[in-house]
């Protein structure tokens, strides 16, 4: 599945050198992990974030946010942000930010 090359090196700069960044594969996109647990992902050309079970169902009541469902059983905690609501730098970096907290969180894999 291919996924927006410019998003994900927008996804990098926005990180520079963040320690325990890993890039991988999953889910038929591009993800960025954070010590082993999956932080944010390219799905297309939309942004995929992880916020947890609390964040997750506040962030859909935001603008261009819907939930990550790409099976037809929408992924508990996990959004998607279109492009519309990662225009700029500052409102993607927002998104990532929102993502460390959460996974930041979780005991390394």
């Amino acid at each position: 599945m291919p996924f927006d090359e410019t998003l994900a090196a927008r996804i990098r700069t926005a990180l520079g050198h963040k320690r325990g960044i890993e890039e991988k594969t999953l889910f038929g996109c591009f993800c960025l992990l954070l010590h082993g647990n999956v932080l944010v992902g390219v799905w297309k050309d939309s942004l995929i974030v992880r916020l947890g079970d609390e964040q997750g169902e506040d962030a859909l009541l935001e603008p261009h946010v819907r939930p990550f469902d790409i099976t037809g059983k929408a992924m508990k905690g996990w959004v998607v942000v279109a492009p519309e609501g990662i225009e700029d730098d500052e409102m993607l970096k927002e998104w990532i930010q929102r993502a460390v907290k959460f996974v930041g969180k979780l005991p390394a894999k």
